[in-house]
């Protein structure tokens, strides 16, 4: 047991370092690429810390279990929309963009809704997978068609959190000496990316097993281990991403790789591994459907007002999300 305590330590320490790094790695690819930070954010950042999710999800499911793979999913979407958010908005308030309220948002809100009523008869078919697919590739689509250049603001804000010596950096872009240093300077990004995701899905994987052999050792149900343990573990990414970025102020990285996140793992874990193994639920209960779907209403709401996501309505976030874990937990008992 001290030895698994031991490794959760060590998992959240190689988390929270790679996420530092990716965040440095996406925020230099937005700016030498001049892409909003959201989109960033929707697309490199959300899928590589899904990628967590996705393994569990599939292994659990080819395994048969599940119960902890529906749970890994929506536990962690629950963790995303309630406490990271609402962590993220304790450090700083996150300005959200309009076109965020408008669409992305709604469409992570809609990919619950369709869960929640795919669940009702406690399965998840292949056809339900397939349209939980489809809907992915739709999403891809819309997000990636027009994407807008980064605005002045928020591309000095990128230019100035990529690197340290940023006006060194100005005054050599000013200059027409630079096509290889750019070119190494997106190669460096890149390769701080590959490196943070590279950590996060091991940091996470550590966590992951260690935490669940302690869960299990009490003799906790798959459903509930997939809704807790497992959820909050692979949702360790995503909460050391979005805290780091909005700490250095990039609340477009840290929103957008929530939102990205919680539809990559209904439309793309969900209905990849349906596709694969189609899926009988029984430990999953309409309360926690119901406060998957609550949990992104109530981010569309505080995103809403004055887009932007204020201190008080991260503790809001936070409070809730509390309640519901102490519910879990008791009922566990």
């Amino acid at each position: 047991m001290i030895l698994n305590i031991i490794l959760i330590i060590v998992g959240v320490v190689v988390v929270l370092w790679g996420a530092d790094r990716m965040t440095d790695g996406a925020v230099g690819i937005a700016e030498r690429l001049k892409v909003p930070q959201i989109v960033i954010g929707l697309t490199i950042v959300a899928m590589g810390t899904s990628m967590p999710e996705f393994c569990v999800s599939l292994v659990s499911a080819l395994k048969g279990t599940a119960d902890l793979a529906v749970g890994n999913v929506v536990g962690s979407n629950i963790f995303n929309a309630m406490l990271i958010v609402g962590c993220a908005a304790a450090v700083a308030p996150m300005t959200i963009l309009p076109q965020t309220v408008r669409k992305d948002v709604p469409f992570a809100l809609i990919a619950s809704a369709a869960l929640w009523v795919m669940c009702i008869d406690n399965s998840i078919s292949r056809i339900d997978a397939a349209l939980l697919f489809a809907a992915f590739l739709v999403f891809m689509y819309v997000t990636l068609k027009k994407t807008p250049s980064a605005t002045p603001a928020e591309a000095s804000t990128t230019s100035t959190l990529a690197e340290e010596g940023g006006e060194r950096r100005e005054e050599r872009n000013q200059s027409d000496a630079l096509p290889q240093k750019k070119e190494k300077g997106m190669w460096l990004s890149v390769g701080l990316v590959v490196l943070g995701l590279a950590c996060l899905i091991i940091g996470s994987n550590i966590f992951v097993d260690n935490a669940t052999a302690l869960a299990s050792a009490f003799g906790v149900s798959e459903a509930v281990i997939g809704l807790t343990v497992v959820a909050g573990g692979t949702s360790m990414p995503e909460l050391a991403t979005s805290i780091v970025a909005a700490r250095k102020g990039n609340s477009g990285i840290a929103i957008g790789n929530v939102l990205g996140s919680n539809v990559f793992n209904i439309l793309l874990i969900l209905g990849g591994t349906g596709l694969i193994a189609p899926m009988t639920i029984k430990g999953i209960t309409d309360v926690d459907l119901i406060l998957l779907v609550v949990s992104m209403v109530m981010l569309w709401l505080f995103s809403y007002t004055k887009l932007r996501i204020e201190r008080w309505e991260g503790l809001v976030l936070i409070v809730v999300f509390v309640g519901y874990m102490t519910w879990l937990i008791a009922n566990a008992v």
